[in-house]
């Protein structure tokens, strides 16, 4: 692991980046990753497979993401890098795999970065379409203006990447229990207690299947842990954000999901399984228009969608700008603005690059490569957990997992079991993604040379400072008042399932 790099002055001792990140921010950052794109089109999808039966694949895909999440808030609060999984892979199991974890992370984000834009384009114009003006600007158009705008407001600074963070997500939270509200007089319980009998029998593949593509709107659950360098007081806010991701993210897809079976007419249902956006067309096939198709269209383009743009636009070159510090990409993504303290030449390649696929529609071929870069870059960073227990059995660990000789190989099954049903172009295409990933690593390395290695407190000022007690105190108390709200919002999913099946 290399110190941080100055291409124009090795010599000098360059900017670094700057710890602005609390509990709240390292929340809302690793969920905006996943609240959006996912939710709003697999999880809907999925919906038109299984009606109300898709809880249990939700239910699943929760349970397969919390012990994964447990590992990486080991690593992150042993190793609170920037880049993440590259680092501990890079640590763990040697520097080829953590360079492929990193890479596969980057082309995903990018797919997510993209995808986001388009959705956002269209529940943009669909406010415009709820008071009857419909908006002539092409969708590109208005995704890459969106695009634009994040890759300006993550160059200015750590610190307004979170409060747009904090906005959000608290925006998309607030509206969203405004529409519940809404919603209510227009669920139908009976869906809930006989589903449909056209929706057909799955299988245990299917099943499987199902839960891989419900489980891409848990992926993301650790990505407070890309962004390291800039979380204060990692050895305990990184584990407790990690801790609430899973079961925040089972909270809102379950209501959502919830909502979604109880207001499409029965017959509608399977029809959302190839819905481009189901919710919206759900509503539109119950005649729901108006104010609740304002109130969905902005709580998805305002908070879901900016929530994940902000986000995937902020963390991925945090992995790009850590693999080019340490000689593995060209060292060029490794300079940081020496006013804002980012790093904002791997944030501006990298948004340039979203705008690229957006603009010459090549996004579905990169989409399809985002399946299984996710699912390798998970294997790689559990895997990286053992690695880590092995290699480095002396090192501080703030936060200790049980069980990670099961664990671990229990929890690689699991994923490559996942990774067995996306089918064979995701894979070959996969593969030869990760080849040209070598390709470049190595020749960086053959110029760049291997970096020397530091120790955690010389590469990351701040990463073991304490909290004084009132400040303790204080984040107890934060943490707190998120465990009560998350295991409210759990329990209050639950029952809205269970509630109507044991009534009937």
């Amino acid at each position: 692991m290399s110190a941080p790099y100055d291409d124009n002055n090795p010599a000098a001792t360059p900017p670094t980046l700057r710890r602005q990140f609390g509990l709240r921010e390292a929340i809302t950052i690793t969920v905006g990753t996943v609240i959006g794109v996912g939710l709003f089109t697999t999880g809907g999808n999925i919906v038109g497979l299984m009606g109300p039966s898709v809880i249990i694949a939700t239910l699943v895909a929760m349970l397969v993401s919390i012990y994964p999440a447990l590992l990486y808030a080991e690593m992150g609060a042993a190793l609170p890098y920037a880049g993440g999984t590259y680092q501990y892979a890079g640590l763990g199991l040697g520097r080829p795999l953590g360079m492929l974890a990193g890479w596969n992370f980057i082309i995903s984000l990018v797919a997510v970065t993209g995808g986001e834009s388009l959705a956002f384009a269209y529940y943009f114009k669909t406010v415009f379409l709820a008071i009857g003006i419909e908006l002539p600007v092409p969708d590109v158009v208005l995704a890459c203006i969106a695009l634009v705008l994040f890759i300006v407001t993550n160059v200015r600074g750590v610190q307004i990447t979170g409060r747009l963070q904090n906005g959000f997500m608290f925006f998309f939270w607030g509206v969203a229990v405004i529409w519940f509200l809404t919603m209510i007089p227009e669920v139908s319980l009976p869906t809930f207690v006989t589903a449909p009998t056209f929706l057909g029998s799955m299988d245990a593949f299917g099943f499987i299947a199902a839960v891989a593509m419900i489980w891409w709107c848990f992926a993301g659950f650790e990505t407070c842990c890309g962004m390291g360098e800039e979380i204060r007081y990692p050895s305990i806010n990184i584990p407790r954000a990690l801790k609430l991701a899973p079961f925040i993210i089972f909270a809102v897809n379950g209501a959502f999901q919830w909502f979604l079976v109880g207001i499409t007419p029965a017959e509608a249902i399977p029809g959302l399984a190839e819905a481009a956006a189901p919710y919206a067309e759900a509503m539109m096939s119950a005649g729901i228009l108006g104010l609740p198709l304002l109130l969905l269209a902005l709580g998805v383009a305002f908070g879901g969608d900016f929530s994940t743009l902000n986000a995937s636009i902020a963390v991925p070159p945090r992995y790009l700008f850590t693999m080019a510090r340490d000689g593995a990409m060209p060292r060029v993504f490794a300079k940081v603005h020496p006013r804002f303290r980012t790093p904002y030449v791997a944030i501006i390649a990298l948004g340039v690059l979203s705008i690229l696929l957006v603009a010459t529609s090549t996004l579905d071929f990169i989409a399809s490569l985002s399946l299984f870069a996710d699912l390798f870059y998970y294997i790689i960073g559990i895997a990286a957990a053992l690695g880590l227990r092995r290699r480095m059995p002396d090192l501080a660990r703030p936060f200790r997992v049980p069980g990670v000789a099961v664990g671990v190989p229990v929890s690689i099954v699991i994923y490559a079991v996942m990774m067995s049903q996306l089918g064979t172009e995701p894979l070959v295409v996969g593969a030869a993604w990760c080849v040209i990933g070598l390709a470049v690593f190595f020749i960086c390395q053959s110029r760049y040379g291997k970096p020397e290695p530091v120790s955690v407190a010389e590469a990351l000022p701040g990463a073991d400072e304490v909290p004084g007690a009132e400040e303790a105190a204080k984040m107890d108390r934060e943490y707190r008042a998120w465990k009560i709200v998350v295991t409210a919002c759990c329990i209050v999913v639950a029952l809205l399932y269970a509630v109507p099946m044991l009534a009937g």
